[in-house]
């Protein structure tokens, strides 16, 4: 599954914030600096999503904060599932 993430980095803590149609907006304590706030928002999101950390790929917005992430390991249905309960 593919997901769009708006990042709000800095934060106190990591934490998805809402969904937006098909983005999520999360805040993530790293720093946006030498990759780190990516590093910590693909463990996060692993985390998540109930899967490895392997399994969450960073496709597109290395550099922004918008971001293209792959999740695999799980079917469509149940990432669906953990998304819906996002409010």
């Amino acid at each position: 599954m593919i997901i769009k993430v708006r990042v709000i980095p800095n934060s106190k803590r990591n934490d998805v914030v809402s969904r937006i149609g098909s983005i999520l907006r999360v805040k993530i304590a790293a720093p946006a600096v030498e990759g780190k706030a990516n590093e910590e928002l693909c463990e996060y999101l692993s985390d998540f999503f109930d899967v490895s950390r392997s399994h969450v790929l960073l496709r597109k917005g290395e550099r922004g904060r918008e971001k293209t992430i792959e999740i695999i390991g799980r079917t469509e249905e149940e990432l669906e599932e953990v998304l819906d309960t996002i409010p």
